[in-house]
């Protein structure tokens, strides 16, 4: 079925053609994966999340409305799984960001995005990957979820706040205050320090 679409494929998955529905999962199965596996911070849990993504998406395709694209809705499904794994298993990690970025921190802007986009680009680090994975672990889910929806997977801030229920505004709050915290770290980690102004000794007040 090469060079069908995805909403083709929808309306002929919802008439019982088992093929179309097959097409759609091996569409979208490695990016929903790659998804779940950067939120949950391991492979099983992974594999669960896409399972139960495809689940969902099985038992209310008649209920996708076509007014946003197959990939946002199956996104969002993923999403909601993760979250809702998270914290079940209570493993929200608490970051306090005001603590630790200080209150000035809008001059940061240009090089945070910078930063972060040229390390995200050295897939080939594993140790840097490693580091990565770890960091995120640290941020809690809804600002995990942002920075890896529009720093790592590449959606938009109008997607991201599709997917998520939000303003476009708060995705973007959230990615910034994502983007200062990782910078910082990573910064340390690898001998770059560069504390956020306003962020006193340890990152506490």
């Amino acid at each position: 079925m090469t060079g069908t679409d995805d909403l083709d494929l929808v309306r002929r998955a919802r008439d019982g053609d088992e093929a179309a529905f097959a097409e759609l999962l091996e569409r979208h199965q490695s990016r929903i994966y790659n998804h779940a596996l950067r939120m949950m911070g391991n492979a099983q849990d992974a594999e669960e999340v896409l399972q139960d993504t495809f689940v969902q998406v099985f038992r209310n395709l008649d209920r996708f409305e076509e007014r946003s694209r197959f990939s946002t809705w199956i996104y969002r499904i993923a999403t909601n799984e993760s979250l809702m794994r998270l914290r079940k298993a209570h493993r929200k990690r608490e970051v306090f960001f005001e603590d630790h970025l200080g209150q000035d921190t809008e001059w940061y802007g240009a090089e945070i995005q910078a930063f972060t986009r040229s390390v995200v680009d050295e897939v080939q680090d594993r140790q840097f990957i490693e580091r990565l994975g770890t960091l995120l672990e640290e941020l809690p889910e809804e600002y995990r979820v942002v920075f890896t929806m529009r720093d790592i997977d590449g959606l938009t801030n109008a997607e991201v706040a599709e997917v998520l229920d939000l303003s476009i505004p708060a995705v973007k709050s959230r990615l910034h205050r994502s983007r200062l915290y990782l910078r910082d770290r990573l910064s340390i980690m690898f001998g770059e320090a560069k504390p956020a102004p306003g962020a006193g000794a340890g990152g506490s007040r």
